[in-house]
Formats: structure tokens, sequence, C-alpha cells
């Protein structure tokens, strides 16, 4: 395959790639509601909808939201809205009234793609409570005093709902739709304009909507799979959610640019993972490390066999080299791979390869992905330091994201003049190129001056026995700044003690590492993609232990 090709390409042209080479491959599979698409009849969904979306009236440019778990028409509309030039806008399902009001108003969405609710939140119900107007007014013409942009909403399933146009009803209308015009709008479209919109989840600040282009995301894509090894007989089981970048580009670009099978889960559910890894005979695993925990310690994990598998990506957050030893050698995933990045990088900076040293790929997280520059630099001085001393990891390439929506001073501290994406991540390089990230730059602990690295002090406690998890964050002092706090799951059958915890380090690690503060907890705050908040662990710290 000429590579270099591969950055003139669409989102729709790489599906129509696929497709015309593999068209009885399956494309798509739910082991839930056997629900299976061939790449055929996947191709076939996505250009209804596209169709159906043109006839009611979606130009090039707007913006289609979509706030929806993992359901089968997710995928289809990620393509069918690249196909006529609009831009997925994903909406993060855990998101409450204020937070959607807030993302369709500052995105000045014109459309939304919903589902009924997810946990205890009715979405429905909320778009009604913000837009009174779609039980009155007609369908199409649509004029919202609060969200005055928003046009069309539409309703991911049979059911009609006043104001709502059913999928159905999209897929019939595209009909309506000549196949030139169909074309002639695909024509229009260039690699370089904006295809997708996220919101970054917001561990640190307000949400800012991220614009990433068909060149960024499906050329990323195409290398996050080509540095699995991917091809069209594997079967990549994606468990993570798709309104995250880890789902819609890790999984689903990786694997349609490589014309391989995905096999989603609308939730993750580690029984409903092992399953599906069995009886599809998947060679490919994603999560994040407390999705592999979760499957890990499970107490059906022996039922199960997962000799199929060989490869995959645990990210999106610091990967435990305990736990990646375990997956490789428990669940036969010799050639797993870490990938490191951020939304605005599209997302991924750097991967392992499968063929890395084992402890390359279990202590850093690889190397800069081809045509990508990735340098540490120092985070005041934003020059670069030399190898194997730490700084902000920050990269420049085809990947950077066009920019903040609507937000250019935002844009101009992320990106500077000489094109360089700021991570906000503090990391290692050495002599070889591989990176390791110690944390986010914010998250450094600073005690009398000291400068304390919570992965470093994470790293250390994981090997400690009892220890399911562990997050190390500052907690305010009167004294020296800042202590340091430990937050710990146990493993099931083990009582533990704040003392044991320290004794456990003390003559280990310097003293001043040494946790002041334990708490052991069962779970910690996440964002739905699955990351970490350790903002809001700082914050419970700062109650648990107030410090005169």
């Amino acid at each position: 395959m000429d590579e270099t090709y591969l950055e003139s390409l669409t989102l729709g042209q790489i599906l129509d790639r696929s497709v015309a080479a593999y068209p009885d491959n399956d494309a798509v599979v739910y082991t839930d509601r056997d629900f299976r698409l061939t790449y055929r009849e996947f191709g076939e969904l996505v250009d209804r909808i596209a169709k159906g979306l043109m006839a009611l009236g979606v130009q090039k440019g707007e913006k289609v939201a979509v706030w929806a778990t993992n359901v089968p028409y997710w995928v289809a509309l990620q393509f069918a809205t690249a196909k006529i030039g609009a831009i997925l806008l994903t909406v993060n399902t855990l998101y409450k009234i204020s937070e959607v009001s807030y993302v369709l108003s500052q995105s000045e969405t014109e459309n939304i793609f919903l589902i009924d609710g997810f946990r205890d939140t009715d979405y429905v119900q909320i778009l009604y409570e913000l837009v009174p107007e779609l039980k009155t007014q007609q369908r199409g013409y649509l004029k919202s005093e609060k969200l005055p942009h928003l046009r069309r909403v539409f309703f991911l399933g049979p059911e009609k709902h006043r104001g709502m146009y059913s999928m159905p009803e999209v897929l019939n209308m595209g009909s309506h739709v000549k196949q030139e015009d169909y074309l002639a709008r695909q024509a229009m479209l260039d690699p370089e304009d904006v295809v997708n919109m996220q919101y970054t989840s917001g561990t640190t600040g307000f949400p800012k909507g991220v614009m990433l282009t068909h060149l960024n995301i499906g050329l990323n894509g195409y290398w996050i799979g080509k540095n699995q090894l991917l091809g069209p007989q594997d079967r990549v089981c994606l468990p993570v959610p798709l309104f995250h970048c880890f789902g819609c580009v890790l999984g689903v670009l990786a694997a349609i640019n490589h014309a391989s099978t995905l096999v989603i889960h609308e939730f993750f559910d580690p029984v409903q993972v092992m399953s599906s890894i069995e009886q599809e005979r998947c060679t490919a695993l994603y999560g994040v490390p407390t999705m592999f925990i979760a499957v890990l310690e499970h107490k059906l994990f022996d039922k199960f066999d997962y000799s199929t598998l060989r490869t995959g990506i645990m990210a999106g957050s610091p990967c435990p080299i305990r736990v990646m030893e375990e997956v490789m050698d428990k669940m036969n995933m010799k050639e797993i791979t870490i990938c490191y990045g951020l939304t605005e990088g599209s997302p991924v900076l750097t991967q392992t390869r499968v063929d890395d040293a084992v402890r390359k790929r279990v202590e850093t997280v690889g190397r800069a992905m081809p045509a990508i520059e990735v340098s540490i630099m120092d985070p005041e001085k934003r020059t670069p330091v030399p190898s194997g001393l730490q700084g902000e990891v920050c990269c420049r390439g085809y990947n950077v994201m066009k920019g903040y929506y609507k937000m250019p001073e935002a844009t101009r501290q992320t990106i500077d003049e000489k094109g360089w994406l700021h991570s906000g991540d503090l990391g290692i390089m050495d002599e070889e190129g591989y990176v390791s990230i110690t944390g986010r730059y914010k998250d450094m602990i600073i005690r009398g001056g000291e400068n304390i690295y919570p992965r470093e002090i994470e790293e250390f406690l994981y090997k400690m026995d009892g220890i399911l998890d562990v997050q190390v964050v500052g907690v305010p002092s009167a004294k020296y700044g800042e202590q340091v706090g430990a937050f710990v799951i146990p493993k099931a059958g083990f009582s533990l003690a704040p003392e044991d915890i320290q004794d456990f380090c003390r003559g280990r690690i310097s003293n001043f590492k040494v946790p002041k503060y334990v708490a052991f907890v069962d779970q910690y705050p996440m964002t739905a993609s699955g990351k970490i908040q350790k903002y809001k662990l700082r914050e419970m710290a700062a109650q648990l232990f107030p410090d005169a």
C-alpha cells in the first residue's frame, strides 16, 4: 500500500476502499444482540444514512452531535456524516443537562442524534427541557430560544418522539437523493476539512471543542492499526466508549483502515468481554487499565479461552507494569501495545510496536508515530531538554488538531508559534526515542521544595501484595506546601491499614515520597472514557486530611 497516498483520503474513501477489497468480511458485530454486518452491508447502511441526512437538509460543515452509548448505528453515523462533509460531534454519555446545554451551545450544533438515556439520565426529557419548541414546531423548521443553531433532532431507534425524526425515517428518506448528487457532495470534500469535534473530557477545567480533520484521525488510525499488524484476518474486541478517541479512532479507524472486524460492546462488562473473545475468536482487545484489571480479577476468568488473542491496546491512563505483564502472560496478548496521546493530537503521539522488547513494552509508551515529531521540552522555557531528563511531552505533525472551536486564545496556549502541541504531560525520552510518562505537569507534588512525581510512587506500590490499584495525589500542607497522599483499592480478601502501606515504603523509597496519608476506596472518580479524575481525588484528599 502506498502510505503517502493515504494522506489524501477522506474517511469515506477509507471505508470504500475496505468495502471494495473485502466485501464479504465481517465489519461490525454485536454478540449481545445477534447483530452482524459484512463490509458490503455496512457500506450500504452508511450510504443510506448519509443520503437520508442529505435529503433532510444537512449541509457540508454542519455539526451532527451523537449522544449515545455504543449502539449499532453509532459507527455508521461516524462514516455517514463524514461522507457528506458534516462534522460528527461526540457527546459524553455521562453529561447532564447543564453540560449538554453548554456543548450544544458553544459548538453551535445544528443536529443531534440521541438514545432514550443512560443510567439515571433521561436524554429525551433533557432535550425537551432544553428545547420545548420540539413539541410544537414542525420538524425541519425548528427555532429554539436556548439553542438557536439547532435545526433537527433525531432519535437513534424506531420509536417516534414529538419533534424528532426516527431512524427508519432517515433511512427511507435516502431514496430521495440521486446517486450523482451524493457523489457530487463527496467530491466537494478535502482531507483537511474538519470531520470530528470532541470536547475534552474535563479532567482539567472546562471542556473545549477539539477540531479534528479527516487527515488527522484517518492517518492516525491507519498507523495505530499498522503498529498492531492489523489485517482483514483480525477481529478487534472494543468495549471502550465510541464518543472518545479511544473508541472512534484507535478502535474504529484502526480497524476500518485495515478491513478488520469490530466486535463492539455497548457497555463494558467483563463477562461479556470474555465471552465475546471466545465466541468471536477475537485477536485483539482494547481497554483502559481498570478494564483489564476487572477481567483478570474476575472469578470466571479461568472459564474462558483467550488463545486467539494476539494484540490490542491498553491506554487512556498510566498502565501499571504488573497489569501489563499479567495481560501478556495470562491472556496470551504477547503483542499488546501501549498508546499515549491526547485528543488534541488525534490522539496518538507514541505507541509501542509488537516486536519491541518486553521491557520497553511494559515500562514505556513507545516511540513517536511515523510522520510525527515528539520532543520533551522544558515546561517554562518551551525548549528541548536532553535525553534522560524530564520535561513536557510535545509533538508536531499531521496529527495536530486544527484548533479549539471558537477559542483562539486557548488554541494559542496549546499550539505554539512553531507548531508544537503542548500536552501538559511530563515525560522522559531515552536515547532510543522511547518515552516514559511520569505524570501531569499539574499533578506534580511539590513538598518543601522537592518535586515528587506520583507515577513513580504508584509503580512502586503496585509491587505490594494486596494492592489492586493505587493513585497518588498531593494533599495541601501548611508546613510543606503539599504532602503525599495515596488512594488504595485493596485486593479482595486483603485487610490493609495505612501503616502497612507506609511500612512497605520506608527504607525503599525516599522518606519525602512515603505517603503521609492513605485512604482505602472501592473505586475512583472517572470520566465516562475511563480516565481517573485526579483533580477530584485531590479535592477528596483536602477534605479527608486537613493538615494544620
